[in-house]
């Protein structure tokens, strides 16, 4: 147990959670991971230093640098011993948006939406991180097949564009930090499918889930996103047209 809460101490620090995405399925110096954060190289020393003493990174040596990468072995492990409060999965119900997309459940999610602009524009706005904020409502950030943003009600959502195939796929893995501490390596996994539906284009997400929590989830989750699309997406398009950035506010769970 002492073993267990010193990890899940490790995990409580945001920036911890996402050093260890940053080095999930590569090795990198700690130069050049310092450089992915906005706070001092010695910060982030200090940070790798409390990931070790976890045993969640390994440090190898070469020459004057040192490079660290998760040890995902020992945190998927924790997947298996913690049991995760389903309020993670409770949705806030002051969302509009999800009004103009529909959703099913099966053995996925799947949430669809017919918007205004073409196939190969409507692809664009899940790559270009510009447009993507643009109709988003919030920074969204692509680097390296990686994005991430912050919506405007806390939650943070990180995840990697697994395949690219223009302009009809993208698959990604993807998780959410919302007032919790996940463990990292829980990615879920979704297939974003773009088709031509006249001038414009029809989308559709299939969203894999594992409890009937989690889709409740993701239905809110992915009509949101699709709403959000369906409404913004041909302003976003349009560089001469200015959108606004969503204000932030406080989240508001479902009423019982």
């Amino acid at each position: 147990m002492a073993d267990v809460q010193r990890t899940l101490s490790a995990l409580s620090s945001p920036v911890r959670r996402e050093i260890l995405a940053l080095i999930w399925d590569r090795d990198l110096p700690a130069g050049e991971i310092a450089a992915a954060f906005h706070v001092t190289a010695p910060t982030i020393s200090q940070h790798l230093a409390v990931l070790r003493d976890a045993g969640l990174v390994t440090m190898e040596a070469h020459g004057t640098f040192r490079r660290y990468r998760a040890r995902r072995e020992v945190v998927r492990g924790l997947h298996a011993n913690l049991w995760v409060d389903s309020s993670k999965w409770t949705p806030a119900d002051d969302l509009p948006e999800t009004n103009l997309a529909h959703a099913r459940t099966a053995l996925a999610v799947t949430a669809s939406v017919d918007v205004d602009t073409d196939q190969p524009k409507t692809f664009n706005a899940f790559t270009d991180p510009v447009v993507y904020s643009r109709w988003l409502g919030v920074p969204v950030r692509i680097d390296d097949g990686r994005f991430a943003c912050d919506m405007e009600f806390g939650t943070r959502v990180r995840g990697t564009y697994e395949c690219v195939h223009p302009p009809d796929l993208i698959a990604l893995r993807w998780d959410f930090d919302d007032d919790n501490t996940p463990v990292p390596g829980g990615e879920m996994t979704g297939y974003l499918r773009l088709s031509p539906n006249g001038a414009g284009c029809h989308v559709e997400v299939h969203q894999l889930v594992d409890t009937p929590e989690a889709a409740d989830f993701m239905e809110i989750a992915w009509t949101l996103t699709l709403g959000r699309l369906k409404s913004g997406v041909v302003d976003a398009s349009d560089p001469t047209i200015h959108t606004e950035a969503r204000a932030r506010r406080p989240k508001r769970r479902r009423s019982a």
